[in-house]
């Protein structure tokens, strides 16, 4: 079982989609998120878009990243330039690093309809990325 930890910096939104469309993807891979900052919650726009494409994260909470420091990842992916730059070094084994970046729908500005379309942007763009990740790399061949 290949192990995988997910870091934005918030791990209100980004984070928890990744977690979320790789849990999806296969059960036997052990994914997990936090933050470098993380927020109270995660954001209820995430939470909406990600149950439209079938995948609750309602019961998901925000983690620090410091409880995951001593514990080894097969991969550790950040997926946003601030967490990429602040991402601290890891005391247990990490077989591959990544960063793949996205833009924070949580910045998006407009009507309720224009941010939620935001969140739908980003939320396929992971789901995309994520899927070629798991399919050349995290799949079992």
């Amino acid at each position: 079982m290949k192990s995988i930890l997910i870091i934005c910096t918030g791990n209100s939104c980004r984070s928890q989609m990744a977690e979320g469309w790789l849990k999806a993807f296969s059960p036997d891979l052990e994914v997990f998120s936090a933050g470098t900052f993380p927020a109270a919650r995660v954001s209820s726009k995430a939470i909406v878009v990600m149950k439209e494409a079938g995948i609750d994260i309602g019961g998901h909470t925000p983690k620090l990243v410091d409880r995951f420091i001593d514990m080894p990842f097969d991969y550790v992916v950040t997926v946003c330039d601030d967490a990429n730059e602040t991402c601290p070094v890891f005391s247990g084994r990490v077989g591959r690093r990544l960063h793949i970046s996205f833009e924070d729908p949580t910045n998006a500005v407009g009507t309720e309809k224009e941010v939620l379309e935001a969140f739908r942007k980003t939320r396929d763009e992971i789901k995309n990325r994520f899927r070629v990740l798991y399919e050349e790399e995290l799949g079992e061949s």
